[in-house]
């Protein structure tokens, strides 16, 4: 598998330094100058974690892991965060001894979700890491995932501080309205056209169009093929169900991604 099947519409737009940082600023509010040294550290191997939206990025001593989620904020988020945060850590530190009595320094972690998807939500959740221990106890390691609900209309002031975050939640938005008539494959093309004409992530789309579309396809396709291997799980076995669908649905989706077999294909095999 190579990385053309990790790469989305969120981490085309803001894998870059420039959109990435603008991205960060409006959620937080914080300000850097123009020139501030980002360094992209988003993870190069294919599908880890099965993240298709994930970007991460070091500034001023902060590492940032920014990821979008689509259809719902999934519970187990603060949990695959820890597992993405401790490879970035491993990478970071490969360098370095230890063992040696010295401390290692490493940047502070930050992590913050984008949600675009279309069940509701609040403008801002609060997800915490200690929220899925067995039994509550005094708690030694915690790690809170920020939340934010960047659907059109939702969290204005936030979007409203950059153009990348409205341009691109504007784009999806239509695409999904678009899909209420048509195809998705129409859908997306539909959205760029109109989208373009109308000065709504305009540069980004004159440069990526046929791309995008690809790409759109290729997410959304996934995430179909989740949900037939989740529902799969489910019929297994109502108790165990959601653990059956989660771990050997999407063991078997990326399995079958890695031996060549495209979305359709995958999807008919599930339900064979």
């Amino acid at each position: 598998m190579n990385r053309s099947y990790k790469d989305s519409v969120f981490t085309k737009c803001f894998g870059t330094p420039e959109n990435a940082l603008e991205a960060y600023c409006a959620v937080t509010g914080r300000k850097y100058p123009e020139n501030a040294k980002v360094e992209m550290v988003t993870l190069s191997d294919a599908l880890f974690m099965e993240q298709l939206n994930d970007v991460a990025f070091v500034i001023d001593d902060k590492l940032v892991v920014l990821m979008e989620h689509q259809s719902t904020v999934n519970e187990n988020i603060p949990l695959r965060m820890l597992i993405y945060v401790a490879r970035e850590y491993e990478l970071i530190t490969s360098s370095k001894n230890l063992y040696k009595k010295k401390k290692v320094k490493i940047p502070t972690p930050e992590f913050v979700v984008l949600y675009n998807g279309e069940k509701e939500m609040d403008d801002y959740v609060e997800m915490r890491l200690s929220e899925s221990f067995e039994f509550e106890s005094d708690v030694n390691l915690e790690l809170v995932v920020k939340a934010y609900n960047i659907n059109k209309g939702r969290n204005t002031d936030i979007v409203s501080r950059s153009r990348s975050l409205s341009d691109y939640g504007e784009f999806i938005a239509e695409v999904r309205a678009n899909c209420k008539a048509m195809s998705l494959k129409d859908a997306a093309k539909a959205a760029v056209k109109s989208c373009i004409s109308r000065n709504v992530f305009a540069d980004f789309l004159t440069r990526h169009g046929s791309e995008v579309e690809n790409m759109l396809l290729t997410g959304w396709n996934m995430k179909e093929a989740l949900e037939v291997s989740y529902e799969e799980g489910v019929e297994d076995g109502m108790e165990k169900g959601a653990v059956i669908g989660e771990t050997r649905g999407e063991t078997r989706v990326l399995d079958l991604m890695a031996k060549g077999y495209d979305y359709e294909q995958i999807k008919k095999i599930l339900k064979s």
